[in-house]
């Protein structure tokens, strides 16, 4: 079965048109281990950054924070139209078994120019921790564990074009539409209502149990050579979606449930 055959018609613009997978699919091979490189200065520069403005003082930054959470909104916004309608169209035409194991998500005429820029997008956003470390808010765990691990995973599966794929990365782009959204409008100074911050750490909770269901169904199938995959990868995978799985649920627990603050994590 061929990538046309599971893709209903669908407007290309020219960058999706001219984009080579190939190309990206080698680069990504030869320099996967460069996200390792990425993940320790970041670690670097965010907890020398914390020491750094220890005995300074806080620095506004509300400008910049408005223009970055914008520009990663409307990435994520149009990555979770064009990814998501390439889902339906494989939902629709070859069923939910088809959407989890068939490759075309990687190199499909629209969604293999947004599976790139997926992966590659996970290296810029952990420019999101320079802001609590400069504005002095509270960097928690969750924050800084989930960026240096999405990070690795994304670039580590891509080069395998492993099976799942298509649900991992529409998953992130819809929940990171509605949380650079949020992140946007608070910035600006707009009062957003609790319950929509309540959303959308549901929706990050939902995320992560999708993700291990994901998973699991990859494992299943693989064993049946209808699923793209390796344990390893399948292992990886069910380990950090369960880890966050954790982590979102405690963390909604003791903002929402104890009566914390309103507010969201950084994170997808």
């Amino acid at each position: 079965m061929n990538v046309s055959e599971l893709e209903l018609p669908l407007l290309e613009y020219g960058f999706e048109r001219r984009f080579d997978e190939r190309s990206a699919l080698q680069w990504m091979q030869q320099n996967w281990t460069k996200a390792f490189v990425f993940c320790a200065l970041y670690a670097a520069l965010v907890f020398g950054g914390q020491r750094f403005m220890r005995e300074r003082q806080k620095m506004n930054l509300r400008r910049p924070l408005v223009l970055w959470s914008l520009s990663l909104a409307l990435f994520s916004i149009v990555g979770a139209l064009r990814t998501g309608w390439c889902m339906f169209c494989i939902l629709s035409t070859s069923g939910f078994r088809q959407s989890i194991c068939h490759q075309s998500f990687y190199n499909g005429p629209v969604s293999k120019f947004w599976a790139y820029a997926f992966v590659l997008s996970k290296a810029p956003e952990l420019g999101d921790t320079a802001f609590i470390v400069l504005r002095k808010q509270r960097l928690i765990f969750l924050h800084w564990y989930h960026h240096i691990t999405v990070l690795l995973y994304s670039w580590y599966s891509y080069k395998d074009m492993v099976a799942g794929g298509g649900w991992f990365m529409t998953m992130n782009y819809s929940v990171h539409a509605l949380m650079y959204s949020y992140y946007a409008a608070r910035a600006a100074g707009l009062r957003v209502p609790r319950p929509f911050a309540v959303v959308i750490t549901s929706a990050q909770i939902a995320q992560m149990a999708m993700g291990l269901t994901v998973s699991a169904l990859v494992y299943r199938w693989m064993q049946q050579g209808d699923c793209h995959s390796y344990l390893d990868n399948i292992l990886w995978a069910a380990l950090m979606y369960l880890s966050y799985l954790v982590l979102f649920c405690q963390f909604f627990y003791q903002t929402y449930l104890r009566g914390g603050a309103p507010k969201t994590t950084k994170t997808d």
